[in-house]
């Protein structure tokens, strides 16, 4: 299918993306802050995060990690129901 053009129309947006985040405002949060927050431990922060059941690091190191504030806000206000998207 193709337009008057001739060319071939981008397929529409899906409506399941989520909306992206804008993060310049978002602070990082380490592992001592998080583990505070969400009352978890490093090793179930770990285990949930490989599941997809806790938001993804951010590696801003060599050997760093960190954890944007509004993902962890999303967590703690749904900690059962909380899926990576």
């Amino acid at each position: 299918m193709h337009d008057d053009n001739g060319h071939t129309p981008l397929p529409a947006a899906s409506h399941s993306q989520a909306p992206i985040k804008d993060r310049r405002k978002d602070r990082l949060l380490r592992m001592r802050a998080v583990t505070e927050r969400t009352g978890l431990s490093p090793s179930t922060i770990n285990r949930r995060e490989v599941s997809g059941s806790f938001p993804k690091r951010e590696y801003i190191g060599v050997r760093c990690v960190a954890w944007y504030e509004s993902d962890i806000d999303d967590f703690v206000a749904n900690p059962l129901g909380y899926r990576v998207r």
